[in-house]
């Protein structure tokens, strides 16, 4: 097998490979005769079909399938002879044929970069810690409860926590809207759903009453004749409910499938649940810190431009795909929108390989069953999930991705100047804290 390097730029290489067209030719004639061998074709007994018809039948598919087993080891094989470590999938060129008793690929890639020995002792990372107590445990069956209570009707005036229903009709320039009818809907007072001056007048109403109050109604508002303008609204309460929480009880308790009704097994239950969410939530936090110091401690490395201009088309490709889920029509985003977002995992998936590279860390298998077990637990049939990811090959690999990364992760915290702080289970998930 010959070899040519040639350095398109400082991290893009083109990469001529040439093997003899006999070692081609080789593998397609055994491969062809191994299947005269097994072959079934309706005319002829097993292992009796000629040749001819074998090389005519499958002879441009076997082919094609030996040329890309072909190309795929020559080019592992000469990666290896000149000590290149490609950082995406090659451009591979070839017309397939041989030429001069040889046969010939280019591979055009981008490697990694030059990152040489990577010192994370000096970055300055702040690991949160929190515990699950007894008064989380009581707010979390509170919001179970609160998820699962009922509504009674009543007569009273509406106060604050109630469930009403409603009926609306809006004035803006001299127009009603809606022109005929009313628009009717439902809300909890206090629960911020509703405008605030909207909301305001319903607390104190009875049933049946009306009042009128000025609204100024948001730019985007979803009704576009009142989108953006100042609008006289009247409100009629239509009907009044009060919340009914349901008590911790046995029944209560078997409603989440806790055989026997017993509360310490709920709570239990329910502390478990906790720490899985805490553990998940602070690994998150931990890998969003580590990350975001470890590759600003290498803002002055060259990345990989085509890496990283995959990466913002898919991005870019995601991010119109949620906008369309979301009834935003089809919407067209510029991938250089995302390009300093792709910048930034591109640099975090390579520093992370090479950290575990430099360092010998391997894969644990217990803490991938560990993990997939986790998984696992948050469905109603946990086998079915571990069957799945065992039998879906792209499953299993992003796992085993996540798994690893968390594993550097670690690696990079037993070695950095870090910073523990403590705070309750409720200001580690707050969102934004």
């Amino acid at each position: 097998m010959q070899v040519s390097v040639e350095n398109v730029s400082n991290l893009e290489r083109r990469l001529k490979v040439s093997v003899p067209a006999e070692k081609l030719d080789g593998e397609v004639s055994s491969r062809l005769r191994h299947l005269g061998r097994t072959a079934k074709l309706k005319g002829f007994r097993p292992g009796k079909v000629p040749a001819k018809v074998i090389e005519q039948r499958y002879g441009q598919q076997v082919r094609s399938e030996v040329l890309s087993d072909l190309i795929g080891r020559s080019f592992n094989e000469a990666l290896q002879r000149e000590s290149l470590r490609p950082a995406g999938q090659p451009d591979i060129e070839t017309d397939g044929q041989s030429k001069d008793g040889e046969f010939s690929f280019t591979a055009t890639f981008e490697i990694v970069p030059d990152f040489g020995k990577i010192d994370v002792s000096t970055l300055k990372i702040t690991k949160v810690t929190a515990e699950i107590s007894d008064e989380d445990i009581d707010n979390m069956i509170d919001t179970l409860r609160q998820q699962r209570r009922s509504w009674e009707p009543v007569e009273r005036a509406a106060k604050q926590g109630d469930l009403v229903s409603i009926e609306m009709v809006a004035t803006t320039d001299g127009e009603r809207v809606p022109a005929e009818g009313v628009d009717r809907g439902t809300t909890v007072i206090g629960a911020g759903v509703m405008l605030p001056a909207m909301e305001s007048v319903l607390e104190g109403m009875s049933k049946d009453e009306s009042r009128t109050t000025e609204v100024e109604f948001p730019a985007d508002w979803r009704v576009e004749k009142l989108a953006g303008k100042k609008a006289s609204v009247e409100v009629k309460l239509v009907r009044v409910a009060e919340p009914k929480i349901p008590e911790v009880d046995q029944a209560f308790v078997e409603s989440f499938g806790i055989a026997g009704g017993d509360i310490e097994t709920f709570r239990s239950e329910v502390r478990s649940n906790l720490s899985r969410e805490l553990r998940g939530t602070l690994m998150n936090r931990l890998r969003a810190e580590v990350i975001d110091k470890l590759v600003a401690a290498h803002e002055g490395t060259e990345m990989p431009n085509k890496l990283i201009e995959a990466e913002a088309r898919g991005l870019a490709r995601q991010a119109e795909k949620q906008a369309a889920e979301q009834g935003q029509g089809d919407v067209k985003i510029n991938d250089d929108t995302f390009l300093p977002q792709a910048r930034k995992r591109v640099a975090a998936g390579l520093l992370v390989t090479e950290l575990a590279r430099q360092n010998e860390i391997r894969l644990d298998p217990k803490r991938l069953n560990e993990t997939l077990q986790l998984i696992a637990s948050t469905y109603e049939e946990p086998q079915q999930v571990i069957d799945l990811y065992r039998q879906d090959q792209r499953l299993m690999q992003g796992l085993q991705s996540r798994v690893m990364e968390e594993q550097v992760i670690d690696w990079i915290t037993e070695h950095a100047d870090v910073t523990t702080e403590s705070k309750s289970f409720a200001e580690v998930m707050r969102p934004g804290q």
